[in-house]
């Protein structure tokens, strides 16, 4: 698919009087990623392999978590030697060529590929050097040969791919020699390419990676750009990327909609919105019969039936279809009916569109609006011929003005339209090499302005009276404090607690990994707070009184018979031994001050009964109340 960039997409169709294409796009296939690996990394140690094939290693895991209907393969280059993978029949239609080596097919990962892998990571340090080697003589094999190979894999995949990568991770700046005839097949074949919408990528290993030697011109002409307007991208970040498949999804295929941005009068360009993270898909809720277990299986029915009011009894009953009802309601005297053929027609009178209303300066804009997630807009070519270029001129006057544009958006057919504001975005080049705030690219974002129903006027100082005692001085002063402890907003950076957790649990049981859940630890750091706030801390001390720990109780000691001593009452446990000091306490009605240890004693050394431990202290007293009671009638009828 086709990305807009502003440091080259400037170029414009012969005609601009052709008539607008017909935009059908399918954004529904796969996306494959083939990881091509150099063995001349082998050269320089067999660490800088290991970190290659480790990166790869998190790719197919978050791969298998995330994704699994993606397709991922695997292919080493410039080998000596070239052994089968592990489903042999899976090359049988395809050339292999000399110096190349399938390890996997593009296939959907699975719980037996992971760990196929995993096994040929542990013993790659002993056995690659001799199960692949090196090509001989200089460790350089044939590049076309090998791009060949890769775009045979992605059209045999036996899947429609929407999106597919070729990563090449290799050390070499370049695979031959300048004046070498391989040299000029191997840029040949950048346009096969091109034309096949394949992209091809570099991931070097080496951080000192020159890209103009080949790879510079290699890419530019895989992308249909100029040579001017290649970047050449930080080594480290692109590992990061490739690292964290989990995060960086392709955006851009992500597609949520295409729709026409009315500037005026016959004027509009064609656009389409994103989401700027890929949203986590549950399951879907099933309906399940208890008895035998089989799903439930609903079908909508549209009964009519004709009722006659004076014999209270239904004349007529027949079943429509959905398209053959119709809505009936009073206008006035007169009753009025619709049908359902014409209320879908009413409802898809407007096609999802965006109507500009004006513009403002970027300071009118709140700084954060909890409304709804944003979204981010890029132009489209391929259905109004210019909108690449009409773009980047509102793009550019915009960030230029420090305006920021106010539109109407309905965002899909039977929707509500909503207002929206266009903020322009643009990757500042100066800002620290973490490819995370580039995802978005530039463009501008689609920030939903809140409705009424949205607003909500809290008074800080009354939202909670009971609780609440600070004057109004104080809670000023703590809204300070919040807005300077305050952090930017990165989804990538905060992790979900249970998604993370059942990933662990799910590499633990299947593939024996053990992962660290860090969650928001690595998001706030405290030194920084620290300092955010050391300047407030005079007016905290004079606004507020200086806080005193309560002193900690001390822990009650412990008796023998495992009471507390503030439960244990005054009672020697050697008088209990007497009769006569038991009635004596049911006399003063004391005998409840006794502990349940004491009161077991009671009723086996006087008694001879024994309870439950499960027992409750006023039973035990009720029984020995009883027991009491039942031996002096005993005793006043023997007298």
């Amino acid at each position: 698919m086709s990305t807009w960039n502003p440091e080259n997409d400037l170029d414009l169709l012969s005609s601009e009087d052709e008539e607008d294409i017909a935009m059908k796009r399918d954004y529904h296939g796969r996306e494959a990623i083939l990881f091509v690996v150099d063995a001349n990394l082998q050269t320089a140690g067999m660490d800088r392999l290991k970190g290659a094939l480790t990166i790869i290693r998190t790719a197919f895991i978050s791969g298998m978590l995330v994704n699994d209907k993606d397709l991922i393969g695997l292919v080493f280059a410039n080998t000596k030697h070239s052994p089968l993978p592990l489903e042999a029949s899976s090359v049988e239609t395809i050339v292999v060529p000399e110096n190349c080596a399938v390890f996997l097919p593009l296939r959907q990962l699975t719980k037996p590929i992971v760990e196929h892998y995993l096994e040929f990571l542990g013993t790659v340090e002993d056995q690659f050097a001799t199960e692949y080697g090196l090509a001989e003589p200089d460790g350089r094999g044939k590049f076309d040969l090998m791009i060949r190979l890769c775009i045979e894999l992605l059209e045999k995949c036996g899947k429609k791919l929407n999106n597919a990568k070729i990563v090449y991770v290799t050390d070499v700046d370049t695979p031959h020699l300048p004046s070498s005839n391989e040299f000029q097949a191997a840029l040949q074949k950048a346009i096969d390419l091109e034309g096949k919408e394949f992209e091809f990528h570099v991931i070097p290993m080496n951080d000192d990676f020159d890209y103009a030697p080949f790879y510079k011109e290699f890419i530019t002409l895989s992308r249909a750009i100029e040579l001017d307007a290649f970047v050449e991208p930080d080594a480290s970040m692109l590992r990061e990327m490739l690292a964290d498949r989990k995060l960086k999804q392709d955006f851009l295929r992500r597609c949520l909609g295409h729709f026409a941005f009315h500037l005026g009068p016959n004027l509009a360009m064609s656009v389409q919105y994103y989401n700027y993270f890929q949203r986590r898909a549950l399951p879907r809720k099933v309906q399940i019969i208890r008895r035998d277990n089989s799903v439930v299986s609903t079908k909508r029915q549209i009964i009519v039936r004709k009722y006659d009011e004076e014999k209270n009894e239904i004349k007529h009953e027949k079943q429509i279809k959905a398209n053959e009802g119709w809505y009936k309601f009073d206008l006035g005297a007169k009753p009025l009916t619709i049908s359902m053929n014409r209320m879908d027609w009413v409802r898809n009178m407007h096609k999802p569109h965006m109507m500009l209303l004006g513009f403002k300066h970027r300071s009118a804009l709140p700084e954060v609006i909890y409304s709804k997630p944003s979204n981010f807009m890029y132009p489209d070519d391929e259905s109004i011929i210019g909108s690449k270029r009409l773009f980047r001129g509102l793009w550019e006057r915009c960030l230029q003005r420090e305006k920021i544009i106010l539109c109407l958006f309905m965002s899909k057919r039977k929707s509500i339209p909503r207002y929206v504001v266009l903020v322009p975005v643009q990757v500042e080049k100066s800002e620290s090499k973490s490819y995370r705030s580039q995802l978005c690219g530039d463009g501008f974002k689609i920030v939903y302005l809140p409705e009424a129903k949205h607003i909500r006027h809290i008074d800080m100082c009354d939202w909670n009276n009971t609780a609440n005692s600070g004057s109004d001085e104080q809670v000023d002063f703590f809204q300070k404090i919040i807005k300077r402890l305050r952090v930017n907003y990165q989804p990538n950076l905060i992790n979900d607690p249970s998604l993370d957790e059942l990933q662990a649990n799910l590499l633990a049981l299947s593939l024996d990994i053990t992962t660290e859940r860090k969650g928001i630890d690595d998001l706030l750091d405290k030194s920084v707070q620290d300092t955010r706030i050391e300047k407030y801390m005079p007016d905290y001390e004079r606004l507020f009184e200086v806080e005193q720990m309560p002193a900690k109780k001390r822990p009650a000691k412990s008796s023998a018979d495992g009471a507390s001593s503030s439960k244990v009452p005054k009672i020697d446990a050697e008088q209990l031994q007497s009769y006569q000091y038991v009635e004596y306490l049911i006399a003063e009605e004391r005998l409840s001050s006794c502990t349940v240890a004491q009161l077991q004693k009671i009723l086996e050394k006087h008694f001879g009964v024994q309870l439950p431990k499960s027992s409750t202290k006023d039973r035990m007293v009720r029984r020995i109340e009883a027991l009491i009671a039942g031996a002096e009638a005993r005793s006043y009828d023997v007298n």
